[in-house]
């Protein structure tokens, strides 16, 4: 290889990890749209609105609840999403704690969640989710739900 394509070559592949930093900074836009994603999410929760589940759900999403039950896809998400609304009857609060991009259209999101039942007691867990952008829009692309262990 010679001296200059050699240099072109550096030079092209040294300022990747710069790109690559800056692409993945974290705007107030993006976090707004995180959030906004969030509430989308638990009000179709709420609402038991599979037309909005679907809009904001990539079609091969995947939910690992706290159950331990997985949940492969969008009709099997959103299936296990109704019928666990029907079981855990109670608000659903999801609140946007921390969150990041690792890719400029790859982030990750995490939330308080908790389900207040309707004799006021408080069911505290974690999710995670894992978001995409998809024509433009930003899209969950998995979820994790976790119940804090007393342990």
């Amino acid at each position: 290889m010679n001296k200059s394509l050699f240099l072109i070559f550096l030079i092209q592949f040294s300022s990747i990890p710069f790109l690559v930093a800056q692409n993945t900074k974290l705007t107030e836009k993006t976090k707004s749209e995180f959030v906004a994603l969030i509430d989308s999410y638990s009000e179709a929760r709420d609402k038991k609105d599979t037309v909005l589940l679907r809009e904001i759900l990539t079609d091969e999403v995947d939910q690992l609840v706290s159950s331990g039950e997985w949940r492969d896809g969008i009709s099997e998400a959103v299936e296990g999403m109704q019928r666990s609304s029907n079981t855990n009857v109670g608000t659903r609060t999801l609140t946007m704690e921390k969150c990041r991009l690792l890719l400029p259209e790859v982030g990750i999101i995490d939330a308080r969640y908790q389900i207040e039942s309707q004799d006021g007691s408080i069911r505290n867990m974690w999710s995670t989710f894992v978001v995409i952008k998809e024509d433009g829009r930003w899209k969950i692309s998995a979820i994790r739900n976790m119940l804090p262990s007393t342990q």
